[in-house]
């Protein structure tokens, strides 16, 4: 298993970027379908976007849809989350995501290596 770490969270004003970073350790890291979820205080960690081990596939949640952006670099073994318009509703701690499946999905079950998160603080 890669071993996940995230970074660039930190507190944005409405409307404001930031950008996600999850570095992966390991030779493999193009053979793992990596994603990003997060779970705000008090409710259930949700789905936010995954891209496929080549990058040519994408999939969002409805709610980041048009302003969250996905990316990886296999040569870096990292992934990027690009967050721009970002909503209050956006807070929340962000975890990358990865596993060994050929399909995309947004079901967190089907996860079987987490980082340990970043804050993410969307606030006047």
């Amino acid at each position: 298993q890669v071993q996940l770490v995230e970074s660039g969270g930190g507190l944005v004003q409405p409307g404001g970027s930031l950008r996600l970073s999850c570095a992966a350790s390991g030779p493999t890291f193009s053979s793992y379908t990596m994603a990003w979820f997060r779970q705000a205080p008090e409710k259930e960690r949700e789905f936010v976007a995954v891209i496929s081990r080549s990058g040519g596939r994408t999939y969002y949640a409805d709610s980041v849809q048009g302003r969250f952006t996905i990316s990886r670099d296999n040569a870096k073994n990292t992934v990027h989350l690009l967050m721009n318009s970002l909503k209050p509703d956006d807070t929340a701690v962000y975890y990358c995501a990865s596993n060994r499946e050929f399909l995309i999905r947004s079901n967190m079950r089907h996860y079987d290596n987490w980082g340990q998160g970043t804050q993410v603080t969307v606030s006047s």
